[in-house]
C-alpha cells in the first residue's frame, strides 16, 4: 500500500474548560485537554494502575463555538482528526515542540439529562446539536475504560 495516513481518534474527559481565540476575520479558535485513561492490573502485585495520557485538542470556527457552548471541564467526547505538530522558539531561546489533535469531528457522550443540566433553561431543545439529541441514558457504556 502506498501513501500514508494521519488519523486519530479519541474517547476522553475535557480536562479543563475551553480557551477561546477569535480572530479579526471572525475566525476563531478552541483549545482544550483531553485525558485518556488505561487501566489493568499488576500480575505481580495483584495491584490496579491507572495511567492518563493527555492530548492538546483543537477545534475551528463553528465547531470551536458549540464546542464552547456544551463542553465543560470533565465533560465525556469523542474526537476525530490529525496529528499536528507546532514548533517554537521559547523565551529562553529553546525551540519547543507541542503535538496537537486537530480535529475534523466530533461528538459528545455525556447523557441527555447530564447535558440539559449544562444548558441555559430558555434555550430550546432543538437549539441543541445533533450528535446530542439521540437518547444516550438507555445505552451501555461498554468501553473498557
Amino acid at each position: 500500500m502506498s501513501g500514508s495516513l494521519n488519523k486519530v481518534m479519541l474517547i476522553g474527559n475535557l480536562g479543563d474548560d475551553i480557551k477561546m481565540h477569535h480572530f479579526e476575520d471572525g475566525g476563531c479558535v478552541g483549545r482544550f485537554p483531553i485525558a485518556t485513561n488505561e487501566n489493568y492490573t499488576n500480575k505481580q502485585t495483584g495491584e490496579k494502575v491507572i495511567n492518563t495520557e493527555w492530548h492538546n485538542i483543537i477545534v475551528r470556527n463553528k465547531a470551536a463555538e458549540i464546542c464552547n457552548k456544551y463542553l465543560k471541564k470533565g465533560d465525556k467526547v469523542y474526537v476525530e482528526g490529525k496529528f499536528k505538530t507546532r514548533k517554537w522558539q521559547g523565551e529562553d531561546g529553546i525551540q519547543r515542540y507541542s503535538t496537537e489533535v486537530h480535529v475534523n469531528e466530533f461528538n459528545f457522550l455525556n447523557n441527555k439529562s447530564e447535558l440539559d443540566s449544562s444548558v441555559n433553561p430558555k434555550e430550546s431543545e432543538s437549539s441543541l446539536p445533533e450528535s446530542n439529541t439521540e437518547n444516550t441514558s438507555n445505552q451501555v457504556d461498554d468501553l473498557p475504560f
